[in-house]
């Protein structure tokens, strides 16, 4: 799921300043992480630990309280309460792909990323996000072509992949929810040739970058199983420890490979 993370970080810069290029430093020196990798890592550690999804992203998410969530979340985040609130924006989306790493079968991805959901993004469209991005990172994983992966994206969650960047890139604008994102991102991951290139063309399209960064970043580690070593060592040095321990047991019983 380190693929993930590092897409956050490399986006982090880009959020609300499109660049609009895959022609870019890769590693700004003001990159870090930001809500899409502390859920993520919360994610991670309700999977391996068999803790509650809710409670586990409202302690991730009190600990790190700044790492720039949605006006939304951060009520939900600090109120005394665990009930959802309807959301449709891309939260749910951009925490699952621990989900397409860990589970064995299509039909258990899908179930437990509705899990990971609803805690929060109740909506359908909230739901369907992260049940398409688990998707794809399972079938990523698991040597589906691109085409299968595309059409199994299109048939069973109804969303259209049929733009290409070139033809998303130039009107796209800043879109949080899970419809004005997901399918985007998904695009960017079908269209790229290594881990590298698909985090260049996530971010290009511009948007919500750290958060299409991260879903793109999940699949294409599942697709390509290698991240550039000098990516992982660059997110090893800017993760807090507590964050690296989650990575390291969850890859250790769910490898990408």
């Amino acid at each position: 799921m380190i693929g993930a993370i590092a897409g956050d970080i490399i986006g982090s810069v880009y959020e609300g300043t499109p660049i609009k290029s895959t022609d870019f430093e890769l590693f700004n020196p003001h990159c870090t992480f930001t809500d899409d990798t502390v859920l993520t890592v919360a994610t991670a550690d309700c999977i391996v630990n068999g803790k509650d999804y809710a409670r586990t992203y409202k302690e991730y998410g009190r600990r790190y309280p700044r790492a720039g969530y949605g006006g939304r979340f951060i009520h939900w985040l600090m109120s005394p309460g665990y009930e959802p609130y309807n959301s449709f924006g891309n939260g749910s989306a951009m925490r699952v792909s621990p989900v397409g790493f860990a589970y064995q079968n299509l039909e258990e991805v899908l179930t437990e990323s509705r899990r990971s959901a609803e805690v929060t993004h109740n909506h359908p469209e909230g739901i369907k996000g992260a049940q398409a991005v688990a998707a794809a990172v399972f079938l990523a994983r698991k040597g589906s072509t691109r085409e299968d992966i595309k059409n199994c994206i299109q048939d069973t969650f109804g969303y259209s992949l049929q733009q290409s960047l070139d033809q998303i890139r130039p009107g796209y604008r800043f879109d949080s929810s899970c419809q004005g994102s997901v399918p985007q991102a998904i695009t960017a991951f079908l269209e790229s040739e290594s881990y590298e290139d698909a985090v260049r063309k996530a971010i290009s399209i511009g948007g919500d970058s750290d958060t299409i960064a991260c879903i793109v970043g999940g699949i294409a580690q599942a697709c390509y199983k290698d991240i550039p070593l000098f990516i992982i060592e660059k997110v090893e040095e800017i993760l807090p420890e507590e964050f690296l321990e989650v990575v390291y047991i969850f890859n250790k019983y769910f490898p990408s490979s």
